[in-house]
């Protein structure tokens, strides 16, 4: 076995764990998709009429939390993306291992940040190199 690999062990453990971390963003993103629906039922169905009883300041509140809503589901999404391809990385064998210098990522980092794809000193020369990312 490679020094810089994880072990299968490791590697099922990392697994389980960005599963679970996939099913709860599922089940935020549901409830998070029951309310913007409701949301936006209850003021699609407001009539012509009724459109002028509403104040501009609630109507604006609403639109900003429906705004908002979606924003968190785009960025939910795209970190369930990077989770999924943390577990192809894992099928690939790739998975904590660096890749500018091809050392083994601490498993601390990879508890927390599965989806890394870089080591600590990597990551931090990235955005030292370039701060405007």
């Amino acid at each position: 076995m490679a020094k810089n690999k994880y072990s299968k062990r490791d590697l099922d453990r990392f697994r389980k764990n960005i599963q679970q971390k996939i099913d709860e963003l599922e089940d935020n993103m549901d409830d998070l998709r029951d309310d913007l629906n409701i949301n936006s039922k209850g003021n699609a169905s407001l009539s012509q009429d009724s459109v002028y009883s509403v104040h501009m300041a609630d109507a604006g509140t609403d639109s900003f939390e429906r705004e908002k809503g979606f924003h968190l589901m785009n960025r939910e999404t795209d970190y369930v993306n990077f989770l999924n391809l943390a577990l192809e990385r894992i099928n690939s064998g790739e998975f904590g291992i660096c890749t500018v210098c091809d050392g083994k990522i601490p498993e601390e980092r990879m508890m927390e940040v599965p989806n890394a794809t870089k080591c600590v000193t990597c990551k931090e020369g990235e955005k030292l190199n370039n701060p405007q990312s």
